[in-house]
């Protein structure tokens, strides 16, 4: 186990090269390797878990422009999502976050790692955090590494066929994974097993079309953007607890003395 109560899993953008991409529109879709890609935005668990999908927002944008367009929290925000809370440092919190990087907004689902650590408890928290997030990024590699077509720019000219064929790989990813379960202990030995066909991962950011989410109790279900059918203000105030700045940083400053009693003093 990682030592964070209440996570929900760690969120990160991938990028698939789209070498077939009209020419018209390879500066929109160009990103830092000044190719055309497409992003994915997941989150993913220690198991490998791929538990939310947000595919084909063109590679010239970012995390923030990917989050902005991502229904990660539609289902928060639409009062489906499950009850959550739990307790950090003898403070009651109930709603879930993600473990991401720094670009990412100071929102209560969200917690970022500690750039540069000073302090003691601040370095073992910051450990801590880097090594649950890395989590995504395996998971990017693993479904890589089982899926040649991922690795490889796609060389088809339709979006619909590249989106697609992204969600095809991760429900058939998914399904290995189900199957795989009790095979393995935190994802270790299956790591392992595609540790040397993992490619180099792209990171950039951004996607736009169309939407995933996973579980185990509800079938795969796609969003297509529609507004939430929920009263306004109630809509409205769940944002608002969603990007709530001061809960992030109470919620941060209890985990790092959290990890800090669990981890850090058996260190020293």
């Amino acid at each position: 186990m990682h030592g964070f109560p209440g996570m929900i899993g760690s969120i990160d953008c991938m990028h698939w090269e789209w070498k077939s991409c009209p020419m018209a529109w390879k500066a929109q879709y160009a990103g830092r390797s000044k190719n055309a890609t497409l992003i994915l935005e997941a989150v993913a668990d220690q198991d490998l878990w791929i538990w939310h999908a947000f595919f084909g927002i063109p590679g010239s944008c970012n995390d923030l422009n990917v989050l902005y367009r991502s229904p990660v929290f539609d289902d928060v925000l639409k009062g489906r999502a499950p009850p959550i809370s739990f307790m950090v440092n003898d403070h009651e919190y109930n709603i879930g976050y993600y473990l991401t990087d720094s670009i990412y907004p100071n929102w209560a689902t969200f917690i970022q790692g500690i750039t540069y650590p000073q302090l003691q408890n601040d370095k073992s928290f910051a450990d801590k955090q880097a090594a649950a997030w890395k989590d995504v990024e395996r998971a990017f590699g693993v479904l890589q590494a089982r899926f040649a077509i991922l690795r490889q720019p796609s060389l088809a000219f339709d979006e619909d066929i590249l989106s697609d064929t992204m969600k095809a790989c991760i429900i058939m990813h998914n399904m290995i994974v189900e199957d795989e379960r009790h095979n393995y202990t935190r994802a270790e030995v299956l790591r392992r097993s595609y540790e040397e066909d993992r490619p180099q991962l792209h990171r950039v950011s951004s996607g736009p079309s169309t939407s995933a989410t996973v579980n185990n109790n509800e079938p795969f279900e796609f969003d297509v953007g529609r507004p939430p059918n929920v009263d306004f203000d109630t809509y409205i105030q769940r944002r608002i607890t969603l990007r709530d700045s001061q809960t992030h940083f109470s919620l941060k400053d209890d985990l790092v003395e959290h990890i800090w009693q669990k981890y850090g003093r058996t260190n020293e």
